[in-house]
């Protein structure tokens, strides 16, 4: 297959280069969608100067959606709100064409980077696996190493009572006792509306999370995929104050979930925990999903609700023939040896 490459250093030639390659109806994917890169870069990375890499053969495409770090580095365009980064491809389902492209997008990355650094990148469908591939194919100094975990739970055709059987006992102890008192309530909502989002983000900023590196992409993203019909939203009430808040993403028979946050004053309620065992029942019987994903963290609560974890992985890549990769080479190198001894 005879391979045509690009490099784009903006969204609006991307765009037309990718002639609707990148669009919610060609990629099932929401972080593999332009307008989700675009968001993101334009909310919360705009210092950075994008390097859009792609690759054409025949009607197949590939990408590789970077950024420039430093000198001669490119990086993934990507942050804590990506679950996954990894080569984009359109109109191929076939290994052959996905490995002719990516060498190309490797031949072509020689001529903007002596370093490329990317994750997390998944392996459950072969990402990490092809990239490493097709760049060591091009004589590139590949380097991989576990950088992240993801925890899943795949329902496999369950009910939410048959799934809720297998929890762990003092987690439905929880949600029996304190569902029992009836002080929380809580709502689940399909639609964006400015009201709700505004409680999501007072819980929020209750909540022991970090200050919110974008809030105004998030929120962009929660009006997009609520258009979509993808949004759920979950809020859960005591006395009419919002006290814990979740923002989930159902799409393709996957849920994703993206954010979740109480009020720490109202943690003897299990706000959160009664909010969460509400949104599982909501996507398992109603969305009827086949994957429950709960990104990137190996935070331990997570064991409590999911059932199987999945390696995320940092690629690094270093041209070989640049005096300045030589010591990173070396150091890795040395790293490896020194493992395996």
């Amino acid at each position: 297959m005879a391979v045509k490459c690009e490099y784009h250093d903006n969204f609006l030639t991307a765009q037309a280069a990718a002639a609707g390659a990148l669009d919610r109806e060609a990629q099932p994917c929401l972080f593999d969608r332009l307008d989700w890169l675009e968001s993101l870069h334009r909310m919360a990375l705009r210092g950075k100067t994008p390097a859009l890499l792609q690759a054409k053969g025949g009607e197949a495409q590939g990408w590789l959606p970077l950024m420039r770090s430093d000198s001669g580095h490119l990086v993934a365009l990507a942050n804590w709100y990506n679950f996954t980064w990894a080569p984009i491809f359109a109109r191929t389902d076939s290994e052959v064409e996905r490995l002719a492209l990516l060498r190309g997008l490797a031949r072509l990355a020689q001529k903007h980077a002596r370093r490329i650094t990317v994750a997390p990148v998944p392996d459950e469908d072969g990402s990490a696996s092809e990239v490493e591939a097709a760049f060591a194919a091009q004589g590139w100094s590949v380097f991989r190493e576990v950088c992240d975990q993801n925890h899943i739970l795949e329902v496999k055709g369950r009910s939410f009572d048959a799934y809720w059987e297998s929890r762990p006992s003092r987690l439905k102890n929880t949600v029996k006792r304190k569902g029992k008192t009836g002080a929380v309530t809580i709502r689940i909502e399909g639609d964006y509306s400015p009201e709700s989002w505004r409680d999501y983000e007072r819980v929020y900023a209750r909540s022991w999370k970090p200050e919110e590196g974008s809030p105004e992409f998030l929120r962009q993203i929660a009006e997009r995929e609520s258009v979509a019909g993808a949004l759920r939203l979950g809020l859960a009430y005591i006395d009419g104050k919002p006290v814990a808040a979740q923002f989930w993403t159902v799409e393709n028979g996957i849920a994703l979930i993206h954010k979740l946050a109480h009020d720490e004053r109202h943690m003897p309620a299990s706000p959160g925990t009664l909010l969460s065992a509400a949104l599982f029942q909501h996507v398992i019987d109603i969305d009827r999903v086949g994957l429950i994903d709960f990104g990137t963290g190996n935070d331990a609560y997570k064991a409590e609700w999911m059932e199987e974890v999945r390696e995320r992985y940092r690629l690094e890549m270093f041209w070989p023939n640049h005096p300045a990769n030589w010591p990173h080479i070396a150091i890795r190198k040395w790293r490896a040896y020194r493992s395996i001894d």
